[in-house]
């Protein structure tokens, strides 16, 4: 469908209510990011009642258009549009439009954001400060909502080490970049507000592709090692950067959008704060022996400083497909762990399987960077300020 704008957007949505008076109407923001598109299509799948209001940049529209035509066209009927902006005053809609939407919306996910590396503070502070104080007066306005999703991130927690609890998010910590901070900030603004919304934060650990496909949208993190792996000799065993005895804790993105829909549903969710992560987290180094397994080459052997690792990651045939390597190795060296006792308690009674172990989907996340790579050509992914809702957890 179109996106929608005026007198069409609010026809949609009095259709939605006569049709669906007992479903959800889910607002999701961020749209057409891979966060986005796996939370609405898991709301439309997991609910044949919800219809789901895509809010969608200008600048994206045909990016948004060509993913929603991938859907069957059962759940893409139950699925608009809305040309918006989730960081713009009013999310970039007339003051009619707004209250058409307020008046309908039971859910809303706010999935608009950014989490990636090389990110300027402006855009950071525009992006995830800024949306989520719209995220936040949209919520205040909507009379029938039962809940508003925050994707957060569990790298909230900056620099610190050893255990990091749910509850927790001022603790003394510094942060390493300004997506870390104005995540954090984002997080105080939506405790603030728990007493008088019904407020739900998730923060998953290092996002992964689909662990189904191994779709993903930016070669981010983890993803730089394996592109290092795959342009490599095969018969060479590469270094780890740094010891590589630190937990990487990496989730994929489609159990991530499960559990957060999942959550988004549950009264006892609501004012609570969730870690997403895999209770099985392997070391950095069990990961990459894995990725070197899928590849058929050899173990990582030995570790290298962390200053000549990030000079060996700017290498010219990953500069073109990968961003900065910093956040990326800081994550490598942090020994910190993500207690999730809360995700723990609540998924299972949701029919939540547990995060799906790394070794039964590696081969997909392998074989999709492979084929990125025969693919790739020209200068590096897309200037990364042009796509400050198109978040990579």
């Amino acid at each position: 469908m179109y996106p929608l704008r005026g007198r069409a957007l609010a026809r949609y949505l009095s259709y939605v209510t006569w049709q669906m008076a007992a479903g959800d109407v889910v607002l999701v923001t961020g749209y057409p990011s891979q966060l986005a598109r796996e939370v609405c299509a898991e709301a439309i799948r997991s609910d044949d009642s919800t219809r789901v209001c895509a809010l969608t940049p200008s600048r994206r529209l045909e990016k948004a258009r060509a993913q929603l035509e991938k859907l069957p066209e059962g759940q893409r009927r139950r699925m608009v549009l809305i040309e918006g902006d989730a960081s713009a005053i009013d999310l970039g809609l007339s003051g009619a439009e707004l209250k058409s939407l307020a008046l309908e919306v039971t859910r809303i996910h706010h999935c608009a954001g950014v989490l990636h590396s090389g990110i300027d503070r402006a855009t950071a502070e525009r992006a995830n400060v800024g949306g989520a104080k719209e995220a936040l007066e949209m919520a205040s306005q909507c009379g029938r909502l039962e809940s508003l999703v925050f994707h957060s991130t569990a790298f909230v927690s900056g620099d610190r080490t050893g255990i990091v609890r749910e509850d927790e998010l001022k603790e003394g910590q510094s942060f390493r970049s300004a997506i870390e901070e104005t995540h954090a900030r984002a997080e105080k603004l939506m405790r603030a507000a728990m007493t008088r919304l019904p407020i739900v934060v998730v923060r998953p650990t290092t996002v992964v592709g689909d662990s189904r496909t191994g779709d993903v949208d930016h070669l981010d993190g983890p993803y730089l090692l394996i592109l290092l792996m795959v342009t490599s000799p095969p018969d060479l065993a590469l270094p780890l950067p740094a010891r590589g005895d630190a937990p990487l804790n990496l989730v994929p993105i489609d159990w991530v959008a499960q559990a957060s829909v999942a959550l988004g549903r549950d009264r006892r969710a609501r004012g609570r704060t969730f870690h997403l992560a895999d209770p099985r987290a392997l070391t950095a180094r069990g990961v990459f022996e894995l990725v070197a397994r899928a590849l058929g080459r050899p173990p990582p052997w030995g570790s290298i400083p962390t200053g000549l690792a990030k000079a060996i990651l700017r290498a010219p045939g990953l500069e073109r497909l990968a961003n900065s390597p910093r956040a990326f190795l800081e994550t490598l060296t942090t020994p910190v762990t993500y207690d999730a006792r809360g995700t723990d308690e609540l998924l299972p009674s949701l029919g939540v399987a547990p995060c799906p172990r790394l070794e039964t989907y590696v081969d997909r996340l392998v074989e999709h960077v492979k084929e990125r790579g025969r693919h790739a050509v020209g200068p590096r992914q897309e200037d990364l300020s042009r796509d400050a809702e198109e978040p990579l957890g």
